[in-house]
């Protein structure tokens, strides 16, 4: 048990590397990149501890290289799942006693790791198995997940430290108890970040984790693992199995002992889980906690007096970075006729400018989409928008899957505001416009308000304060993560939380206190210094 009140480091956001021509990061990560470009490994499950392994394997490729094998990954049958539940109920008992200095020691360290030795690992199995360039990696998995740690630990602190008031006659106490049970967490392959953030937050609280990672985040996956294990989380805190997705949940829905859901994904996955959670509610010991961060179709709304060139660039950043495949991404953009021509120059002109390939080459801007599904997806709604009337490709529209899975950085123009592709979520480097006339503005932003079901992440931009302020209350819902006068994507942990509402999740807020007053139940103990002994009170005379 603790002996003291201790005041942890002051988290401070890690510094973005520039990988720069020259620079010493760049040849580092370059030289990680090839080096693990040509080694092949095995992918086990980490139960208690062990690395598990069961011949039962999937494969782990590029998607900008999509015929070179990286490897194999391993994945579980029914009773290992079961294991990973039972060997984490187990490490429960000693882990949510764990003083949470400890905790916090642990995860700083884990931190620390990934600031120093593991920084170049980290992002170039991300460059591979995710097909980031090397800045997306760096602001993903280096940056990002050390900011998630540092900063979770100090929210933790601040959350233990909030009390009730006392009186001399009683003290009063707050305990901050981890979830009885254990958690579930489903990662998605777009943020390495996100993959380790999801179960370190509820671990960091006392709570134990069975994880499933995305199948095609396997290979940076296990970098978090080999970070969490040198940084000294126990066996079976948290417990990363993988395979059939349908199989596991099942399973792990079936226990009695499941206590809370921590999903990022898509939209339709996590109404089938709340759905299924909703069927087995009297299964429960307790009533699990459901958190989500799912679907997004996010907007970029400029007024007339906005600046054409700051707008365009909005454009091009938030929609083509990591070829859109952020829940966050610019996805349907509202220009007003008067500026139009400016925005579509400087945009063709980005376009232009912009290489495409594999991301061990630092000169490309755009790399592949994930997988042969998302690229099928996306090239038959450019084929789509090709045939449709009221829509015309002007930037883009090419693809080509025969060695890796890329998409042209795409823009459709749209008579129709309510479009297929102004309304559908994508994920992919497909943005869509649609020109409104400069006289309607307020009924553009109702459009924007009710065009869709998510509401995760938006952007107005105008140099007129009245015009912001109507934006800023017309869209009220419309966006968890609204942004004045810059592109809706690239939140930061401990500047602005991230998360949305309606189809796009439960708006916990990642990077926040928010999120991890979701893992834990509270205890109040009130301990009386003088008990009565008369049952008495005065009023009775």
């Amino acid at each position: 048990m603790g002996k003291g009140f201790y005041e942890v480091p002051v988290a401070v956001n890690e510094p973005v590397m520039g990988y720069a021509p020259g620079s010493a990061e760049r040849e580092e990560v370059l030289a990680t990149y090839k080096k693990m470009y040509h080694s092949r490994i095995d992918v086990p499950m980490f139960i208690n501890g062990k690395e598990v392994e069961t011949g039962d394997t999937g494969n782990m490729a590029p998607p900008h290289d999509h015929q070179h094998s990286l490897g194999v990954y391993h994945k579980a049958d029914q009773s290992l799942v079961q294991e990973a539940i039972d060997t984490a109920l187990e490490a429960r008992k000693k882990w949510s006693k764990m003083p949470w200095e400890q905790r916090a020691g642990i995860f700083l360290r884990a931190a620390e790791l990934i600031a120093g030795p593991y920084r170049a690992k980290i992002n170039a199995a991300t460059m591979l198995a995710q097909s980031k360039t090397v800045h997306q990696a760096e602001i993903d998995a280096a940056c990002e997940l050390i900011d998630f740690l540092r900063f979770n630990v100090q929210f933790m602190t601040e959350i233990y430290a909030e009390q009730p008031e006392s009186t001399s006659g009683a003290w009063n106490r707050l305990e901050y108890r981890p979830l009885e049970g254990f958690i579930y967490a489903i990662t998605p392959f777009n943020f390495t970040a996100i993959s380790g953030n999801l179960p370190a937050s509820a671990a960091l609280m006392g709570n134990v984790v069975v994880w499933k990672p995305s199948d095609s985040q396997v290979y940076s996956a296990k970098v978090i693992m080999d970070v969490f294990r040198e940084a000294g989380v126990p066996a079976g805190v948290i417990n990363m199995v993988m395979g059939d997705p349908v199989m596991i949940t099942e399973t792990v829905l079936a226990s009695p002992d499941f206590s809370g859901l921590h999903f990022t994904g898509s939209t339709n996955v996590f109404k089938d889980l709340w759905k299924k959670i909703g069927t087995q509610i009297h299964t429960y010991k307790t009533y699990p906690r459901i958190v989500g961060e799912t679907g997004g179709k996010d907007f970029i709304v400029a007024h007339p007096t906005s600046n054409p060139k700051q707008v365009a660039t909005a454009i091009t950043r938030g929609a083509f970075e990591f070829q859109g495949q952020k829940c966050s991404a610019a996805s349907r953009c509202y220009i007003p006729a008067s500026m139009w021509n400016e925005v579509e120059g400087y945009l063709k002109a980005d376009l232009a400018s912009i290489s495409m390939g594999s991301p061990e080459d630092l000169n490309n801007f755009v790399t592949a989409v994930i997988h042969e599904g998302s690229f099928d997806k996306l090239a038959s709604f450019i084929d789509q928008a090709k045939s449709d009337s009221d829509a015309q490709i002007i930037a883009g529209g090419n693809y080509d899957k025969s060695k890796g899975y890329f998409i042209e950085p795409t823009v459709i123009k749209t008579d129709n505001p309510k479009y297929t592709t102004m309304c559908t979520e994508l994920f992919g480097p497909v943005v869509t416009i649609y020109v409104y006339p400069d006289n309607q503005w307020s009924e553009t932003l109702q459009l924007v308000d009710e065009t869709g079901e998510y509401a995760l992440t938006g952007a107005v931009f105008s140099e007129d304060r009245y015009a912001l302020e109507e934006a800023v209350q017309a869209l009220e819902n419309a966006a968890g993560n609204f942004y004045i006068n810059d592109k809706p994507t690239g939140a930061v942990v401990g500047q602005q939380p991230f998360g949305g509402a309606r189809g796009s999740g439960t708006n916990d807020k990642a990077g926040s206190k928010l999120n991890l007053y979701r893992w834990i139940s509270p205890r109040m103990v009130k301990e009386t210094f003088v008990t009565p002994t008369d049952y008495r009170y005065p009023f009775l005379g």
